[in-house]
Protein backbone atom coordinates (compact mmCIF):
# COMPACT_ATOMS: atom_id res chain seq x y z
CA UNK A 1 0.00 0.00 0.00
CA UNK A 2 1.37 3.55 -1.10
CA UNK A 3 1.64 5.85 1.61
CA UNK A 4 0.12 9.01 -0.26
CA UNK A 5 -1.87 9.51 -3.16
CA UNK A 6 0.32 10.31 -6.03
CA UNK A 7 -0.41 12.91 -9.01
CA UNK A 8 2.43 14.96 -10.76
CA UNK A 9 2.45 17.93 -9.67
CA UNK A 10 1.77 19.86 -13.15
CA UNK A 11 -1.09 22.36 -14.75
CA UNK A 12 -3.33 20.55 -16.73
CA UNK A 13 -4.82 22.20 -19.81
CA UNK A 14 -7.95 20.70 -18.85
CA UNK A 15 -8.56 20.24 -14.81
CA UNK A 16 -11.00 17.02 -13.76
CA UNK A 17 -12.59 19.43 -11.61
CA UNK A 18 -14.20 22.78 -11.90
CA UNK A 19 -13.54 25.16 -8.63
CA UNK A 20 -17.36 27.20 -7.81
CA UNK A 21 -16.69 30.61 -6.72
CA UNK A 22 -18.28 33.39 -4.87
CA UNK A 23 -21.83 33.85 -4.95
CA UNK A 24 -22.14 30.13 -5.75
CA UNK A 25 -24.39 28.51 -2.91
CA UNK A 26 -22.31 25.38 -2.91
CA UNK A 27 -19.69 27.23 -1.62
CA UNK A 28 -22.08 27.91 1.67
CA UNK A 29 -23.42 24.89 2.95
CA UNK A 30 -21.07 22.94 5.69
CA UNK A 31 -19.38 19.64 4.60
CA UNK A 32 -20.48 16.33 5.40
CA UNK A 33 -18.12 14.13 7.23
CA UNK A 34 -16.79 11.05 5.31
CA UNK A 35 -18.02 7.96 6.48
CA UNK A 36 -15.65 5.66 4.79
CA UNK A 37 -11.71 6.64 3.26
CA UNK A 38 -12.26 4.18 0.20
CA UNK A 39 -11.28 4.07 -3.06
CA UNK A 40 -13.99 6.89 -4.34
CA UNK A 41 -12.88 9.08 -1.56
CA UNK A 42 -9.16 8.70 -2.87
CA UNK A 43 -9.97 9.10 -6.52
CA UNK A 44 -11.72 12.37 -5.44
CA UNK A 45 -8.36 13.45 -3.69
CA UNK A 46 -6.40 13.15 -6.49
CA UNK A 47 -8.71 15.18 -9.31
CA UNK A 48 -8.84 17.91 -5.94
CA UNK A 49 -4.93 17.46 -6.12
CA UNK A 50 -5.07 17.66 -10.53
CA UNK A 51 -7.20 20.88 -9.81
CA UNK A 52 -5.74 22.67 -6.91
CA UNK A 53 -1.74 22.65 -8.66
CA UNK A 54 -3.58 23.61 -12.33
CA UNK A 55 -5.57 26.54 -10.87
CA UNK A 56 -2.03 27.04 -9.07
CA UNK A 57 -3.01 26.92 -5.83
CA UNK A 58 -1.37 25.76 -2.50
CA UNK A 59 -5.43 24.32 -0.75
CA UNK A 60 -8.54 23.08 -2.14
CA UNK A 61 -11.85 22.15 -0.44
CA UNK A 62 -14.52 19.74 -1.55
CA UNK A 63 -17.61 22.25 -1.34
CA UNK A 64 -15.24 24.28 -3.22
CA UNK A 65 -15.86 21.66 -6.35
CA UNK A 66 -18.96 21.22 -5.66
CA UNK A 67 -18.72 17.89 -3.47
CA UNK A 68 -20.23 18.22 -0.26
CA UNK A 69 -17.26 15.98 2.16
CA UNK A 70 -15.00 16.97 4.47
CA UNK A 71 -12.13 16.47 2.66
CA UNK A 72 -9.37 18.93 1.91
CA UNK A 73 -6.23 18.89 -0.04
CA UNK A 74 -2.87 20.64 0.81
CA UNK A 75 0.85 21.43 -0.47
CA UNK A 76 2.71 24.17 0.89
CA UNK A 77 6.00 23.47 -1.15
CA UNK A 78 3.86 22.89 -4.98
CA UNK A 79 7.52 23.19 -6.80
CA UNK A 80 8.83 21.08 -4.47
CA UNK A 81 8.29 17.26 -6.02
CA UNK A 82 10.26 15.78 -3.07
CA UNK A 83 7.54 17.03 -0.92
CA UNK A 84 4.17 14.82 -0.74
CA UNK A 85 0.54 16.98 -0.37
CA UNK A 86 -0.98 16.81 2.88
CA UNK A 87 -4.74 14.89 2.61
CA UNK A 88 -6.77 15.46 5.69
CA UNK A 89 -10.35 13.76 6.12
CA UNK A 90 -12.66 14.99 8.77
CA UNK A 91 -10.41 17.50 10.00
CA UNK A 92 -10.79 18.72 13.62
CA UNK A 93 -8.50 21.55 15.12
CA UNK A 94 -7.94 20.58 18.79
CA UNK A 95 -6.00 23.44 19.92
CA UNK A 96 -4.80 27.01 18.82
CA UNK A 97 -2.11 29.27 20.39
CA UNK A 98 -3.13 32.56 22.12
CA UNK A 99 -1.21 34.06 19.56
CA UNK A 100 -3.18 35.97 16.48
CA UNK A 101 -1.46 37.30 13.41
CA UNK A 102 -2.97 39.02 10.55
CA UNK A 103 -1.51 37.92 7.38
CA UNK A 104 -2.76 38.37 3.46
CA UNK A 105 -4.94 35.43 2.26
CA UNK A 106 -6.42 34.71 -1.49
CA UNK A 107 -8.56 31.82 -2.63
CA UNK A 108 -9.16 29.98 -5.57
CA UNK A 109 -12.68 30.48 -5.26
CA UNK A 110 -12.35 34.73 -5.07
CA UNK A 111 -9.48 35.02 -7.99
CA UNK A 112 -7.73 37.54 -7.82
CA UNK A 113 -8.81 38.82 -3.79
CA UNK A 114 -5.89 39.33 -1.72
CA UNK A 115 -6.81 41.13 1.70
CA UNK A 116 -5.41 40.38 5.37
CA UNK A 117 -7.30 38.17 8.05
CA UNK A 118 -6.06 37.48 11.04
CA UNK A 119 -5.99 33.75 12.40
CA UNK A 120 -4.15 31.47 15.04
CA UNK A 121 -0.50 31.34 14.60
CA UNK A 122 -0.57 28.09 15.63
CA UNK A 123 -3.11 25.02 15.13
CA UNK A 124 -3.02 21.34 16.42
CA UNK A 125 -5.48 19.38 13.87
CA UNK A 126 -6.94 15.42 13.90
CA UNK A 127 -7.91 14.14 11.02
CA UNK A 128 -7.87 10.74 8.78
CA UNK A 129 -5.61 10.36 5.84
CA UNK A 130 -6.31 9.35 2.67
CA UNK A 131 -6.27 6.01 4.36
CA UNK A 132 -8.78 6.45 7.23
CA UNK A 133 -5.48 6.53 9.43
CA UNK A 134 -5.55 8.36 12.60
CA UNK A 135 -3.44 11.07 12.55
CA UNK A 136 -2.54 14.18 14.67
CA UNK A 137 -0.48 17.38 13.38
CA UNK A 138 1.15 20.82 14.69
CA UNK A 139 1.20 23.14 12.22
CA UNK A 140 2.88 27.01 12.53
CA UNK A 141 3.13 29.55 9.79
CA UNK A 142 1.92 28.57 5.93
CA UNK A 143 0.87 25.72 6.55
CA UNK A 144 -1.63 26.02 10.18
CA UNK A 145 -2.86 29.13 7.84
CA UNK A 146 -3.94 27.10 5.04
CA UNK A 147 -5.69 24.53 7.20
CA UNK A 148 -7.48 27.15 8.81
CA UNK A 149 -8.57 28.56 5.61
CA UNK A 150 -9.35 25.38 4.05
CA UNK A 151 -11.51 24.27 7.65
CA UNK A 152 -13.45 27.61 6.75
CA UNK A 153 -14.53 26.09 4.01
CA UNK A 154 -15.87 22.67 5.10
CA UNK A 155 -18.69 25.08 7.15
CA UNK A 156 -19.54 27.45 4.75
CA UNK A 157 -17.12 30.14 5.85
CA UNK A 158 -15.32 32.03 3.22
CA UNK A 159 -11.91 34.26 4.01
CA UNK A 160 -13.77 37.26 2.67
CA UNK A 161 -16.14 36.64 6.01
CA UNK A 162 -12.99 37.25 8.27
CA UNK A 163 -11.90 40.59 6.42
CA UNK A 164 -12.29 43.23 9.34
CA UNK A 165 -11.15 46.49 6.90
CA UNK A 166 -14.58 46.09 4.85
CA UNK A 167 -13.91 49.43 3.07
CA UNK A 168 -10.88 47.27 1.14
CA UNK A 169 -12.71 44.20 1.36
CA UNK A 170 -15.74 45.83 -0.52
CA UNK A 171 -13.21 47.72 -3.05
CA UNK A 172 -11.33 44.53 -3.75
CA UNK A 173 -14.61 42.72 -4.78
CA UNK A 174 -15.96 45.51 -7.16
CA UNK A 175 -12.74 45.72 -8.50
CA UNK A 176 -12.89 41.76 -9.17
CA UNK A 177 -16.31 41.37 -10.41
CA UNK A 178 -17.21 39.99 -7.21
CA UNK A 179 -20.74 40.80 -5.26
CA UNK A 180 -19.83 42.20 -1.56
CA UNK A 181 -23.49 41.07 -0.73
CA UNK A 182 -22.37 37.48 -0.93
CA UNK A 183 -19.86 38.52 2.09
CA UNK A 184 -21.57 36.68 5.78
CA UNK A 185 -19.53 38.09 8.39
CA UNK A 186 -18.87 35.63 11.05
Amino acid sequence: MTTQVLVEKKKLEKPPLTIHTLGDRVLRQPAKRVNSVDAEIRQLVREMLQTMYSAEGIGLAAPQVGVNKQVIVLDCEPDNPAKPPLVLINPTIKNTSGEVSPFQEGCLSIPGVYLEVKRPEMIEVSYRDEYGRPQTLKATELLSRAIQHEMDHLNGVLFVDRVENKLALNEELVKHKFSPKAVKSV
